[in-house]
């Protein structure tokens, strides 16, 4: 009888241990898909920047060339 309840509290012991790992995981997960959303946001918002810059170089060729005529 004494080694049941030593092996069934060291199994709950261990139990708890698991469920430790998987709430550590799943933190972890969040805070990894957040990072992932935000370097999505910031890529896009990089690439409208871009997207901007080249308008505006290729808006000042077409505006030189056409005083160059």
């Amino acid at each position: 009888m004494h080694r049941f309840v030593l092996l069934a509290t060291l199994i709950g012991a261990l139990s708890a241990c698991g469920v430790e790992t998987v709430g550590v995981a799943a933190t972890a997960a969040a805070a990894k898909k957040q990072e992932l959303e935000q370097g999505k946001k910031d890529m896009a918002q990089a690439q409208r920047q871009i997207d901007q810059v080249t308008q505006q170089l290729q808006q000042r060729a077409a505006d030189q060339a056409a005083a160059d005529k």
